[in-house]
């Protein structure tokens, strides 16, 4: 039987794209506490399925698919420029194509406006008029208001008129940078983007005995499996070794290993792999808030996940790939290699030194870059131990050698050195653990 905060996601899923929420209204409808549905509205922006913007409301959007994570709503825009909403609030759950700065001649911008755009704008009331006749919202700059005639047109269109305070290009920074994030977002896989829905996890029950055990081994070929209850919750594991030696009629619950690791769909995949390899899981279910049963992941599904995710072309730039870009590779007589480069600005700390975060991203990226060179594979950071020596100073050239000190099947140690100007400034050892492909 559902719970009461299953049954309010539920309805507000059934919604039609663009309603407006309450926690009242909620409250009232389906005979719940507010405080249980305002954690169900909560859970439910949390999952995509609304979006809550100031002096406005909540308002039910269209859940977004991974293919199209890097367009925003029209409320997301407002959330963004901390914006006010003239009119049109019934188009907030739309999407923008691309946005449209209107400095220019009304004649020549007229050419440029299509349907689906955000027309980024100032006080000129013409084009807030003529963006809205051909289909593009309009965000109005530096505080400005809009007539009633452009108002009651976006309530009549349903395309939002928002104004903020800021200037044009600080509000186009400002977008720009959050599809810029979104762009970086899409391209790290989460633990939801294996699972599919068409092909539910295979369970036993706590009142399952070890014979269905074997009897499902024989028609999956699998040797693992997650316990759950009559509702879907789970409550533990159970695989070929737990039931060794136990008679065929034992329970279930009796032999499975309780409380087992876990992980949602909002897990990363890099996360799931590091601790299948930190634990020794092959198998990891996957559960929701409420701990029901959502699927699982095999230590192979995630490995060629992360395989299929390196072929592709990177779209943004993390912070790593950022504070590596200015440093080069460069390779020695005897084949070990180095990196060499300026200490930039944005590297430092309030006092012009290089900082230690900084630092500490240079060292573990170059042990990376190192260890790649003899594993082809994928590897996540399990311990740092850095020891700063001197303080470096902006504007100098840095030298980083990274060695490989111990190679295995499954861990990788590097030491590293820094210097700068023939002295030594930084040493660390970096500890990997490895994943095989």
């Amino acid at each position: 039987m559902a719970t009461k905060h299953e049954k309010i996601l539920e309805y507000i899923e059934n919604l039609e794209v663009g309603h407006k929420i309450s926690v009242r209204g909620i409250a009232r409808e389906l005979g719940v506490s507010e405080g249980t549905a305002y954690r169900a509205i909560k859970e439910g922006e949390n999952q995509g399925l609304v979006s809550t913007v100031e002096r406005v409301g909540t308002v039910r959007i269209e859940k977004k698919h991974r293919s199209k994570i890097e367009r925003l709503t029209f409320a997301e825009v407002v959330n963004i420029v901390d914006g006010q909403v003239l009119g049109g609030k019934a188009g907030l759950h739309k999407t923008l194509n691309r946005f449209l700065i209107g400095a220019m001649k009304l004649e020549a911008m007229i050419r440029y406006v299509e349907p689906g755009q955000l027309m980024i704008v100032g006080n000129r009331d013409n084009a807030h008029r003529i963006s809205l006749e051909r289909g593009a919202a309009v965000l109005i700059t530096g505080g400005f208001d809009a007539t009633e005639e452009v108002k009651q047109l976006a309530d009549q269109l349903e395309l939002p008129v928002i104004s903020c305070g800021y200037d044009t290009f600080t509000v186009a920074a400002m977008i720009n940078r959050a599809i810029y994030d979104r762009l970086i977002k899409k391209e790290i896989l989460l633990v939801e983007d294996m699972l599919n829905p068409k092909h539910p996890p295979i369970f036993l029950k706590l009142d399952d005995r070890v014979e269905n055990f074997h009897a499902s081994v024989r028609e999956t070929k699998h040797s693992r499996y997650p316990v759950v209850d009559d509702k879907g919750r789970l409550h533990g594991m159970v695989t070929a070794k737990d039931v060794v030696g136990h008679d065929s009629d034992e329970r279930i619950e009796r032999v499975m290993t309780k409380n087992p690791i876990t992980v949602t769909p909002k897990t990363s995949l890099a996360t799931a792999a590091h601790e299948m390899v930190w634990e020794g899981i092959e198998l990891l279910p996957v559960v929701n808030h409420q701990h029901m049963l959502l699927g699982v992941i095999s230590r192979q599904d995630v490995i060629k996940s992360l395989q299929y995710m390196q072929k592709q072309p990177q779209i943004g730039e993390t912070i790593n790939d950022l504070v590596l870009k200015g440093f080069d590779e460069v390779k020695g007589k005897n084949g070990e290699i180095s990196f060499q480069g300026m200490v930039a600005p944005q590297m430092t700390d309030p006092l012009g030194n290089l900082s230690t975060g900084v630092l500490t991203t240079l060292i573990t990226e170059a042990a990376h870059r190192r260890l790649r060179k003899q594993h082809r594979g994928d590897m996540v950071t399990d311990n740092l131990t850095l020891y700063t020596l001197k303080p470096v100073q902006l504007e100098r050239k840095l030298f980083i050698r990274p060695r490989v000190i111990e190679l295995g099947r499954k861990v990788g140690k590097v030491d590293v050195e820094v210097s700068e100007d023939g002295h030594v400034v930084a040493k660390a050892l970096v500890t990997a653990q490895l994943i095989e492909r």
